[in-house]
């Protein structure tokens, strides 16, 4: 299959370089010895995430900061954030695909596999969250059509389904490509013969899997709207102050792609440093999600000022008590936090020329994502905190074990993405080598044009200078 694809390549030396250049962090040997401490760092912040959830079964809830007023704290900050940013393969994969934007080609694979681990961290915080594993089952035996729990589970499992599926079938060449290559040992070959499905490359082959990703990506995208509609009803459609607002589906739905777009930009600087693709995953490529994040940027600006100012003009006893909590009380530093570090100062960034570089648009990147992790918590913890009889406010200290989870969590999202670049090419290297193509075809349609318009210039030029001399002559 390689050798197809080179054969056919517009440039065999540049076909040649992308094939080296996806092949080499899945060959044997390619971690070095930074790779391997990388790798048992992050799985031993995991294991330790996981005695500390263990220990959480043993001895229940109680060892958490959660309590019967405050019953919500870090793991569903961690859910909402960890949804939020799994909107990233649907933006830049599947919305721009839609579309047609041929810069997207070399960053499609990276956009999807944010979707699928973030989706299966976020998942797994939801279940730390429930105290008790085994009360899940319930939601499926006991149906409860009016929750929005039940609405909630069935959203992000078919979410999740669909964007392995939507992972998957963009990666199918790629991994015939890596077959035939003889990439890995016998296991690794095994698995490459099973997951390429027979695949040769032919026209008609082609066809159909141009057809079926072209399809899930139409169905993806209000499929992940739809998720970040419903994790938003959970919130708006309880009677809480906060969280009563009918604006929190577009409002949660546009921080989701603001957040997705920033981990994209994160993880594309890191991949492209470590792996040598700064040939393929250009400036251009973080010029134009810089200028879709600041966009979205503006939009949840805009959905921030309006909710609050909403709160605000009313002026309701719980509303009230909320906002002063939020402006100049206990809440005021983180909530001052997200304004700045995750709005302000990035769109500062991203708007000024002289900071769209690639260097200050990953900052922005990485305040963004700090900035809605942390509006994530201003939006969780001081609405449960909020009393709702005349009593005073209620405490959220985090424990060891809710730090332990949350550290384990994002080491889980950095460990799945290596382990996944280890076995699998980051470069989707058909998509790339079918822009070229294309590319190639456009040239050789300008070119045809232009020859064509010097072979009927001998006859262009004596009309034109015909309706010259007519136009001279006097009536």
């Amino acid at each position: 299959m390689s050798a197809q694809i080179a054969a056919g390549a517009p440039d065999g030396n540049r076909m040649e370089h992308l094939l080296e250049r996806s092949k080499a962090p899945v060959q044997p040997g390619a971690w070095g010895i930074r790779g391997r401490l990388l790798v048992a760092s992050l799985a031993a912040v995991v294991i330790w995430g996981i005695l500390a959830w263990v220990w959480q079964l043993k001895h229940g809830l109680a060892v958490t900061g959660l309590n019967d007023r405050v019953s919500w704290g870090f793991y569903l900050t961690n859910f909402v954030f960890f949804i939020g940013i799994s909107h990233a393969g649907t933006l830049v994969s599947a919305i721009l695909r839609l579309s047609h934007a041929e810069w997207r080609r070399p960053i499609t694979r990276l956009a999807e596999m944010i979707t699928v681990v973030a989706l299966i961290v976020g998942a797994s915080m939801v279940i730390a969250d429930m105290g008790r594993p085994d009360r899940l089952q319930y939601v499926f035996m006991h149906p409860h059509l009016r929750s929005p729990i039940l609405w909630d589970v069935l959203s992000i499992s078919t979410y999740i389904a669909g964007s392995l599926l939507y992972l998957y079938l963009p990666l199918v060449p790629d991994l015939a490509i890596l077959r035939d290559g003889h990439v890995g040992g016998r296991i690794r070959q095994r698995l490459y013969s099973v997951l390429a499905l027979r695949w040769h490359g032919g026209p008609e082959q082609r066809r159909l899997i141009g057809r079926a990703i072209g399809i899930m990506a139409v169905v993806i995208v209000p499929v992940a709207i739809s998720v970040h509609t419903v994790v938003s009803w959970i919130f708006g459609m309880t009677l809480r102050s906060g969280w009563n607002s009918t604006i929190f589906g577009p409002y949660f739905v546009v921080g989701a792609i603001f957040s997705g777009i920033a981990a994209i930009i994160v993880v594309m600087a890191i991949f492209r440093r470590v792996y040598h693709l700064e040939e393929f995953i250009t400036e251009k490529h973080f010029r134009y999600l810089a200028s879709l994040l600041l966009v979205l940027g503006l939009l949840y600006a805009y959905f921030t000022l309006s909710e609050y100012a909403t709160v605000g003009y009313k002026m309701q006893v719980g509303d009230a008590s909320l906002l002063s909590e939020l402006l100049t009380g206990r809440y005021a530093p983180y909530f001052w936090t997200f304004t700045l570090l995750g709005m302000v100062v990035p769109f500062v960034l991203l708007a000024l020329p002289r900071t769209r570089t690639i260097r200050w648009i990953v900052t922005a990147a990485v305040l963004v994502n700090i900035g809605m992790w942390l509006k994530r918590f201003v939006i969780v913890i001081p609405s449960m905190a909020l009393p709702l009889l005349p009593y005073e406010w209620g405490t959220y200290r985090p424990t060891w074990v809710e730090w332990s989870v949350t550290a384990a969590g994002f080491a889980a999202f950095a460990l799945i993405f290596v382990v996944f670049t280890r076995i699998f090419p980051v470069i989707s290297v058909w998509e790339v080598e079918e822009g070229w193509e294309a590319e190639e075809g456009w040239e050789a349609e300008e070119g045809w044009e232009a020859e064509d318009a010097e072979s009927f210039a001998p006859v262009e030029a004596p009309l034109a200078a015909g309706a010259t001399i007519l136009a001279e002559e006097p009536s």
